[in-house]
């Protein structure tokens, strides 16, 4: 899959590849990783990325490879969209590594018509996507967009929880800037994907554990929790 197929993230239809990773043509990097979060819905998903955790959270998400974790931008409480998670962490075996997410509206990458459509008949019940570098001082367009690669996490409710697609697309603007397909891989080589296909699995299994009742918590007064005795 390269960037502009990803409208097929909004069909639940199995996908050729669904956890796995490819080199594209241009010599970026496509990462698929799906994920089954038992007890969690959309909803929760959505809402774990406008808590916009700090570094004590951050390592409850993933307590081997989670360092630190800062925000910026957009901080509104009522959406992730404008925010910027800046944080150090592992990707499995790869060493420590400076990253940041630009969250950006969904319709921004995905076809606005076919998304809403796909959230109205309960295909998706989560879309959180944006822009990712490898720095936390990263190129950027004259309007401030992260230049790097692109991020797509896609969930869709399910009788047993949230079947999440996680999607990565690294070195998507390097071509671009000029680079060679060789040289896009020198950027961002075969182990980078590796790395990253386990830390994403690893990352959103440990938060599958800890989400329904974070959630169930600090959202109290909105939604009963239901006592176990």
């Amino acid at each position: 899959m390269i960037f502009t197929d990803v409208d097929q993230l909004l069909d639940p239809t199995p996908l050729p590849l669904e956890t796995g990773y490819e080199r594209l043509a241009d010599g970026s990097l496509h990462v698929a990783v799906r994920t089954d979060m038992h007890g969690c819905v959309g909803a929760m998903l959505e809402w774990w990325f406008r808590w916009r955790c700090d570094t004590q959270k951050y390592i409850w998400w993933h307590p081997i490879d989670h360092i630190s974790s800062n925000w910026t931008g957009n901080l509104a409480p009522d959406t992730h969209i404008g925010s910027e998670h800046i944080v150090v962490e592992r990707l499995t075996e790869i060493d420590t590594a400076d990253l940041i997410v630009q969250f950006r509206d969904p319709e921004e990458f995905l076809t606005p018509h076919l998304y809403r459509k796909a959230r109205e008949n309960a295909d998706v019940s989560c879309a959180v996507t944006g822009r990712i570098a490898t720095s936390h001082t990263p190129p950027r367009t004259d309007d401030g967009q992260v230049l790097g690669g692109r991020l797509m996490h896609i969930g869709r409710d399910t009788p047993w929880g949230l079947a999440l697609r996680s999607h990565f697309f690294v070195g998507t603007d390097l071509p671009a800037a000029g680079l060679t397909p060789a040289e896009v891989e020198q950027q961002v080589p075969t182990a980078l994907a590796v790395g990253l296909l386990q830390h994403a699995y690893n990352e959103f299994t440990f938060l599958s554990r800890i989400l329904p009742g974070l959630y169930v918590a600090e959202n109290r007064d909105d939604i009963a929790p239901v006592a176990p005795w």
